[in-house]
Formats: structure tokens, sequence, C-alpha cells
């Protein structure tokens, strides 16, 4: 077989399993939720002009190559702080910000801001929250669809479960 040919039918039979490969989710240093630095943070900013906010976080991630994460909640959400406690641990916070851009939007009690998820398809009452939007900035469609809230008990979870979590969509 001519060497071009001989590369082309390599290539073609690793490329496929390059796209499906996960990116490995970094390690974190704590086990449970118990050793996140405190006070846990408060994410949710409830004077932000929501809508600005995701399409300027939209507009980074274009630029950047990287996913946009809407994150769904308020701060009186245990499992939402939980949630950016582990993202801000050292290994997320780098992991984090070289695959998303992240935006936090404030949905007050369900009643707030609720334009941004259904824009996205999420129409009615989220089910619960953190509600996590990870779209593809390009195409602007969610890529975790029928996933958005899979993190609403993510006190069930470990850190590293959540770690792992975010790393499947990466």
């Amino acid at each position: 077989m001519p060497r071009p040919l001989l590369i082309a039918a390599a290539l073609a039979l690793v490329l496929p399993a390059l796209a499906d490969a996960r990116v490995a989710a970094p390690r974190v240093t704590v086990a449970t939720f118990d050793q996140l630095p405190q006070p846990l943070p408060l994410p949710y900013d409830g004077a932000a002009d929501a809508k600005a906010a995701v399409a300027a976080a939209k507009a980074r991630a274009l630029k950047g190559h990287k996913k946009l994460l809407i994150d769904l909640g308020g701060n009186w959400c245990l499992d939402c702080r939980l949630l950016a406690g582990v993202m801000d641990l050292p290994a997320m916070r780098g992991f984090v910000a070289r695959h998303y851009e992240v935006v936090t939007v404030d949905i007050g009690r369900f009643d707030k801001n609720l334009d941004i998820p259904a824009r996205y398809g999420i129409k009615g009452r989220l089910a619960g929250v953190p509600a996590l939007l990870i779209v593809d900035p390009k195409t602007d469609r969610v890529v975790n669809s029928g996933r958005e809230t899979a993190l609403a008990d993510a006190r069930s979870l470990s850190p590293q479960g959540l770690a792992d979590w975010l790393a499947q969509w990466a």
C-alpha cells in the first residue's frame, strides 16, 4: 500500500477514537464536603443582569474554544454552594478554566431569570438546582440535554464525583 494511503487509513482508525476520548477529571484533594474551605462560596449575584452575563460568557467561550457552563441556582441552595466549593478547589479551578467559560445565574426561588433556561428548551419550573446547562457556543445547543439537574442532589456524590461529572462534558 502506498505510504499516503497507509497514513490516511491509520488516521481513519485513530481519529474517531480520539474524538470519543474523555477528558480525565483532575484528582481533588478533599474526600468529603466537610473538608471544603469554609464558609462555602455564595456564587450567585442577585443583582446581575443575567442575559448580559450569559451573552458575555458565550462570547468568551467562542473566542477561547471552550464550552459555556451556565450554572443556574441560588445562594440558599446547599448543593449549589457545594458545587461552587468544589469548583473553587485549586485543581478544579484550573481544569474548569481550561474547558469551560462559567456564568452563574441567580434563579431566586425558582421565580427569577427563568428566560435563560427557557432559551435552551427548559420550559416551566426547573426540576432542581444547581441546574447546569453545558452549551456548545458554536451551535448554541445544550450538550448535556436531559442531565441539566443531575447535580441537584450534589451532596449525594463526593467532591471527586462532582469533578468526574464535570469532566465528562469537557
